[in-house]
């Protein structure tokens, strides 16, 4: 990895971690209230860097800054994945992001979910072999969009205006 890249890298990294830890994400009560449907804090925060995230890229896209890939569909995967994703999460009430952001203002707890995810991802390193291997045949690559015929700009920008309501909604 070339030099300007890596500090790139830290740069967006420190602004991500700083905004995360100053809108509240990084405290474990906040995360807690997100998980016990009490506080939409992160909900809000999650929400609005998706709504600036869709309209980012569809327009880097446009300018052509930017080239994107389809991914293969693989929904066992991606199920298996979102739980044992949501186990940690609701058993430590951080993901990766928030602990960082939380072990950043050295929160104890937030050095065992990172231990936690470092064994988590050693044993991941360990199996993914035969995990590749039981799943050798390709799924189709699909797009919504692009598959039907679409433009991409017009529902991206729907998207991430419903998404923008459902924000204000919780704002309230």
């Amino acid at each position: 990895m070339n030099t300007l890249k890596l500090l790139k890298a830290v740069v967006f990294g420190s602004v991500f971690g700083f905004l995360l830890q100053k809108g509240g994400v990084a405290d474990f009560h906040i995360l807690l209230g997100a998980l016990l449907l009490e506080d939409f804090t992160v909900v809000k925060i999650m929400l609005s860097a998706v709504v600036v995230g869709i309209v980012g890229v569809v327009f880097l896209k446009r300018a052509g800054l930017v080239e994107l890939s389809i991914k293969p569909l693989r929904p066992a995967r991606n199920i298996v994945g979102g739980l044992i994703f949501g186990a940690g999460f609701a058993l430590s009430a951080y993901c990766p992001g928030t602990g960082a952001a939380a072990a950043g203002q050295l929160n104890a707890d937030a050095f065992y979910m990172i231990a936690g995810m470092i064994a988590g991802s050693y044993l991941y390193a360990l199996v993914s072999g035969q995990v590749k291997a039981a799943d050798a045949r390709e799924p189709p690559k699909k797009r919504l969009v692009g598959d039907s015929g679409l433009r991409e700009i017009g529902p991206a920008l729907a998207i991430a205006s419903l998404l923008a309501i459902v924000t204000l909604v919780l704002s309230k």
